[in-house]
């Protein structure tokens, strides 16, 4: 009797998101977004502005209730999750705009990232961990958030989001506003965290920077996935080239 070798079963996804809708009183945000991201990937999301790539983190940290479709997490769906657990759950959201406590010094803001742990070894050397990769928080851990330059800021909102020890980091624009030669070195850190086994959902408007460092893609427009794929790919669609990144 002949027998065939049938292929491993595809590993179930860290995060599957299917036909997901969210809505804003009558107008319609996302419009049936399904994607994935797998244990260990850095997957990026990009599109213009009001495409739906921050209300789609919000739906999935529960911030923004969905009007349709299913979120995911280690298969089980999270409509039943409110907000506050997401976290606990390993759902880590460093939000657009940092939402720092400005007047708090950044050991302040580290530590409160943390909140949820009781682990106090463990905290201090996730805190350690974040100031090897952060050197510049490190000489400035007694000073104000808010004394800091932009692009410390947006360093310190990471670090903040990583002392959570989510194993799902989701990043909502970590390079707006930065000047090119920081928004090199956010991207080198976010490669190091993912070649390091961190599982990350980037937000980009930087196409080319997301892509370079990303495992695969996905492009949203007027809230509808229009392309995906891996990253080198997406790279050398000419849609994709002429649509973002001035080719």
């Amino acid at each position: 009797m002949s027998s065939s070798i049938q292929p491993p079963p595809l590993a179930q996804p860290l995060l599957q998101i299917e036909q997901l809708q969210v809505h804003y009183g009558s107008v319609q945000a996302l419009a049936g977004v399904s994607l994935q991201v797998q244990r260990g990937e850095l997957v990026t999301l990009l599109g213009s502005n009001g495409a739906g790539k921050s209300t789609t983190l919000r739906a999935i940290s529960r911030l923004e209730p969905a009007s349709g479709g299913r979120i995911l997490w280690h298969g089980a769906d999270l409509a039943a999750v409110p907000a506050h657990r997401t976290l606990k759950l390993g759902i880590g959201h460093c939000p657009e705009g940092r939402r720092l406590l400005n007047r708090q010094s950044v050991a302040f803001n580290l530590e409160l990232g943390a909140y949820l742990r009781r682990d106090r070894e463990g905290i201090a050397t996730d805190l350690e961990r974040c100031y090897a990769l952060f050197p510049r928080l490190a000489e400035r851990r007694q000073q104000q958030a808010g004394a800091l330059s932009g692009g410390e800021q947006q360093m310190l909102a990471i670090a903040r989001a990583l002392m959570g020890r989510p194993e799902l980091l989701m990043l909502d624009e970590p390079s707006l506003g930065l000047a090119p030669k920081l928004v090199t070195e956010v991207m080198a850190v976010l490669a190091e965290l993912h070649g390091n086994g961190q599982t990350i959902l980037l937000v980009e408007q930087n196409a080319q920077a997301a892509l370079e460092i990303a495992d695969r893609g996905y492009v949203l427009e007027a809230g509808r996935i229009q392309l995906n794929g891996i990253a080198a790919g997406l790279l050398s669609n000419p849609k994709l080239k002429a649509a973002y990144l001035g080719n």
